[in-house]
């Protein structure tokens, strides 16, 4: 797998990704985008969780870009050196399990649109937390 791709490329893809999603959920937020394509098609805009959840995709979202950028080389972590190591691998079962969801949810969206592309920066955060 090494020999695939860089994991500095990895890396540089998934934190292009990160902060993509981080637009989508303030378009999500702001109700620029309709709701009803995230959490399964079960949260609406009205939903007092709305708000909560959003908040926690976009603070979540921002965690695994900081963990991305400190592993990529762009923050100096050397003392979280091993915290970083087991972050990504957290980042990478995180995307595991949100591939499955997204395929077991039954919104068109999910299906079709992110369990694709969540596979796939899947196999960059195991390309970048097999980087020692």
């Amino acid at each position: 797998m090494k020999k695939l791709i860089s994991a500095n490329l990895a890396g540089n893809i998934l934190l292009i990704f990160l902060g993509l999603l981080v637009i989508f959920h303030i378009l999500v937020f702001l109700k620029i985008v309709p709701s009803d394509i995230l959490w399964g098609g079960q949260i609406d805009t009205t939903s007092a969780n709305f708000i909560v959840l959003e908040v926690i995709a976009l603070f979540v979202t921002l965690i695994f870009a900081v963990i991305i950028a400190a592993k990529t080389g762009y923050i100096m972590v050397d003392r979280f050196k091993k915290a970083i190591d087991i972050g990504v691998w957290i980042i990478f079962a995180y995307l595991v399990l949100n591939t499955l969801g997204n395929l077991a949810s039954g919104v068109g969206a999910e299906n079709l649109i992110f369990a694709p592309l969540t596979s796939v920066l899947t196999f960059f955060a195991l390309r970048l937390a097999i980087e020692n």
